[in-house]
């Protein structure tokens, strides 16, 4: 099968090896389940729309995914893993038609111990959260998504979130210690992956295997406070950021910045923060409040908003604080304006603020509106451009992407569906393409998204 999925018939051996794994054909349904959030880039909508597969299939454990797997190696069926199809990338977009395997139903904690948590992989977040609440944890990590994306997704598509400015990113050392996968080997089988060896399946879109459980260290549960506060410069929000990023006394879970043009499509804060002030949107623990403040107030903030996060979570008609941060920046902008798009950024640990004033200072009005996300990373206090882009031409996107890396801000391509030239796989891609040559010798497994296999 390849192709438009809507253009070629569904393989009956392929169906009949399925047995009673459940099977949609319905083309409304297909359609749904064959997207992601590519559409942020204008790039990606254009190459993107109109792919999709020819069924979805949802397996309910384990041996299911086995059943699929045989089935794909018996008939040549191409297969694209989905979560909650939250990605940006068009990572769960099938290029070559076949079956979308939705790992949704694979949602279970299996077991917490030690500050360690088993899940499978279709498990959503927000449910995973609150199963840990009930043994007394949390996720240490999640994306601004979490209500909707799965653990498994995040992990095979994700790169970090909320948790990162103490956690780093999902590929630092510790942030995912196993993970279970069957194999697209000549006979497909269950492989165990632990420490190092879970680096195949990060950021990898399922190319390398299909994920059905993880193991993750799991935080004590916290009542995190939403808080923001307004400044009325971008470089003083962005010092004080940093400078709060900084206070190993002070638990925190998002060090959020945004300058004063984002600012309006923030409802839950755009009658909060004074017109053209920037504002540092926070996730503190209650010890860390007093202080935080304190320390807003003496870099001239002032303090507009504070809330429970859990209470906004699970309110329909609330939105916590990180839901207006990392890609749900872009999201909000979106919602009421689809003329623009965003880049991915990687700002040095030195002379950062600095390097963000300049940067902000190179466009003219509009056409940029700065966002930060601060990460530790390698021992050190970084921080993540989002930047919101009113999008023109490719021509000019490219131009700004070459100004940034002009002056050595590293840049995740997010208007690109390949893994090595969208992010931190350009240096690894060899290893992994040998990882893939392992675990899906035949390329069966979202077929397209490995440029480095492709090629070989």
């Amino acid at each position: 099968m390849s192709g438009q999925g809507g253009e070629y018939a569904l393989s009956a051996e392929f169906l009949s090896a399925l047995g009673d794994v459940p099977v949609a054909t319905d083309p409304a349904v297909v359609k749904r389940k064959s997207r992601d959030f590519y559409w942020y880039s204008p790039l990606l909508k254009v190459i993107l729309d109109g792919l999709y597969a020819t069924c979805i299939v949802t397996p309910c454990t384990v041996e299911d995914v086995l059943t699929v797997a045989r089935a794909s190696r018996q008939t040549g069926t191409y297969l694209t893993a989905r979560g909650g199809g939250t990605g940006n990338y068009g990572q769960a977009v099938p290029l070559k038609g076949g079956a979308v395997i939705d790992m949704s139903s694979l949602n279970q904690l299996l077991w917490v111990r030690d500050g360690v948590a088993r899940v499978q992989a279709g498990m959503n977040m927000l449910a995973m959260d609150r199963a840990l609440n009930r043994h007394g944890y949390e996720l240490r990590m999640f994306p601004s998504t979490k209500r909707t994306a799965t653990i498994g997704g995040f992990v095979c598509g994700g790169s970090g979130g909320i948790g990162s400015v103490t956690w780093g990113g999902l590929r630092c050392l510790g942030n995912v210690l196993a993970a279970q996968i069957v194999s697209m080997e000549n006979e497909p089988g269950i492989v165990e992956l632990r420490g190092q060896e879970t680096r195949i399946i990060n950021h990898a879109y399922g190319t390398t295997g299909l994920v059905t459980e993880l193991e993750v260290p799991v935080a004590p549960r916290t009542d995190w406070q939403d808080i923001a506060v307004a400044f009325p410069t971008l470089n003083e929000a962005a010092v004080f950021a940093r400078s709060l990023a900084m206070q190993t006394g002070i638990d925190k879970k998002l060090v959020s910045v945004a300058d004063d043009g984002l600012v309006p499509f923030f409802a839950p804060l755009r009658d909060k923060v004074p017109a053209g002030h920037s504002v540092v949107m926070l996730m503190i623990a209650p010890s860390g409040v007093s202080s935080a403040i304190d320390l807003a107030e003496a870099a001239g903030g002032i303090h507009v908003y504070q809330a429970s996060t859990r209470e906004a979570e699970d309110d329909p008609g609330r939105v916590p604080l990180y839901e207006l941060t990392w890609n749900h920046t872009t999201l909000q902008v979106l919602k009421k304006d689809r003329g623009y798009t965003y880049l991915q950024a990687g700002f040095p640990p030195r002379n950062t603020v600095a390097l963000v004033n300049e940067i902000a200072a190179l466009f003219p009005e509009g056409e940029m509106m700065t966002h930060l996300e601060f990460i530790f990373m390698d021992g050190e206090m970084s921080c993540a451009g989002l930047p919101v882009i009113r999008f023109t031409t490719p021509e000019r996107l490219n131009e700004i992407i070459r100004l940034c890396e002009e002056r050595g801000i590293m840049i995740a391509n997010p208007h690109v569906y390949t893994i090595e030239d969208g992010g931190a796989h350009r240096v690894v891609s060899p290893a992994l393409a040998a990882d893939k040559r392992r675990f899906d010798p035949d390329g069966l497994l979202n077929p397209g998204k490995m440029r480095s296999f492709e090629e070989a």
